[in-house]
């Protein structure tokens, strides 16, 4: 997985999650990856309903782009419309989540296969480079240098796979659970920093096989990782 910085504590919609309201996108997509991660926290809680107009002011933008992502949350079946009540928060359950790792799981494994046949030594070079600061961060408990070395380990591995297209479609599940979440997950950083040792094992030895099984081995712990911190959090129905 790749995450990066910078929350606030669940059900605070304060300056943090304001702040990351920023990136390079387009603005619905944006207003969508906002409330995503607002379901994750537990700032927008299943059952409730997401006025549009004071999500809009919250977010000083207007209401045609909230409105248009809460279309797309709808599509991925995040909120539900109620006519003449407006968009709802669906719950979320273990099986979503667990099939979303399924799914990661099987795209990031071929790619890291493939990225084992084309892997030249500059960027073995590069990924154990990253690896041994990732360790380094982990050891100083520094969440926020895990999120970003993380995010650049798995960014080596895929673009060396030359799959973009496959790497396109990792990206779009990704998105369902917020990047800058995970350094909220109790484990995370250690998962990283251990997991990815037979996955840089395997492609040192050019091994596709060793090298799916090896990073398909660590999405799903990630997933179960993040199952039991929802659990915990009384997010999952």
């Amino acid at each position: 997985m790749t995450p990066a910085t910078g929350t606030t504590a669940p059900g605070t919609p304060g300056t943090g999650r304001r702040a990351a309201f920023g990136a390079k996108q387009q603005l619905s997509e944006r207003v969508a990856a906002y409330v995503r991660e607002g379901i994750m926290v537990g700032q927008f809680q299943a059952g409730d309903f997401v006025r549009t107009e004071h999500l809009a002011a919250e977010l000083g933008v207007s209401q045609t782009p909230v409105r248009e992502a809460m279309m797309i949350l709808q599509s991925e079946g995040s909120v539900r419309w109620e006519p003449r009540r407006g968009y709802r928060v669906a719950p979320i359950t273990r099986q979503d989540v667990s099939d979303l790792f399924q799914v990661q799981a099987f795209i990031a494994g071929e790619l890291a296969a493939r990225a084992a046949e084309l892997l030249d030594d500059d960027a073995l070079t590069r990924l154990e480079a990253l690896q041994e600061k990732l360790v380094e961060a982990e050891h100083a408990q520094d969440s926020d240098l895990v999120d970003r070395l993380n995010h650049e380990f798995h960014r080596t591995i895929n673009k060396v796979s030359a799959s973009y297209r496959m790497a396109a479609l990792l990206n779009l599940t990704v998105g369902y659970v917020p990047l800058r979440f995970f350094s909220r997950i109790e484990g995370w950083a250690a998962a990283s920093a251990h997991d990815h040792t037979p996955v840089l094992a395997a492609l040192r030895e050019r091994d596709p096989d060793g090298a799916r099984t090896a990073m398909t081995e660590h999405i799903r712990h990630v997933g179960e990782l993040l199952v039991d911190h929802l659990r915990r959090q009384g997010t999952l129905r």
